[in-house]
């Protein structure tokens, strides 16, 4: 089974849980950032799994526009969705069925909210104004969730057995 984490990252959170869900994956699988992955050929895997994050209410124009430009093979092939977002509760489920299509989240066989990060150190000056005023909070903060991450690994798992 040939499988891949398509991700978008803008400050590293997401590319950090998606090589945090690979290192947990017993099969062979691959990471692929849209940003340096401009002709990502999906034909070859079995199994997909696509990560963003959401920054200001919105998931990554880059992972938008890729489901859009490639929902019909998404819809064949095994899917996984999950989300990096410093919400919880109602708010990130809210925001995790805004990000990624209604079809695509039915048919997927692992969704996962991974929480996320503030890493102020990769921050531009507006964006670290901009966090600060919105939730208060002055400094790095991660609330990566590891144990959901292993729950997602668990059903990717479960797929080559």
């Amino acid at each position: 089974m040939k499988s891949v984490i398509i991700f978008e990252s803008l400050h590293g959170s997401t590319e950090k849980c998606a090589k945090l869900l690979a290192g947990k994956v017993n099969s062979d699988i691959e990471l692929a950032r849209l940003q340096d992955k401009k002709d990502l050929d999906i034909e070859k895997y079995d199994t997909i799994i696509i990560g963003g994050s959401i920054h200001h209410g919105m998931i990554h124009s880059r992972i938008e526009k890729f489901i859009h430009n490639n929902h019909s093979i998404l819809m064949s092939k095994n899917v996984g969705f999950y989300l990096c977002c410093m919400e919880e509760g109602e708010v990130a489920k809210k925001q995790f069925e805004t990000a990624y299509p209604e079809d695509l989240r039915r048919k997927a066989f692992a969704k996962g909210l991974f929480g996320g990060e503030f890493n102020f150190g990769k921050m531009n000056f507006f964006e670290k104004k901009m966090t600060q005023k919105i939730t208060g909070i002055n400094s790095s903060v991660s609330k990566i969730n590891l144990e959901e991450i292993d729950k997602f690994a668990a059903k990717v798992n479960d797929l080559s057995k």
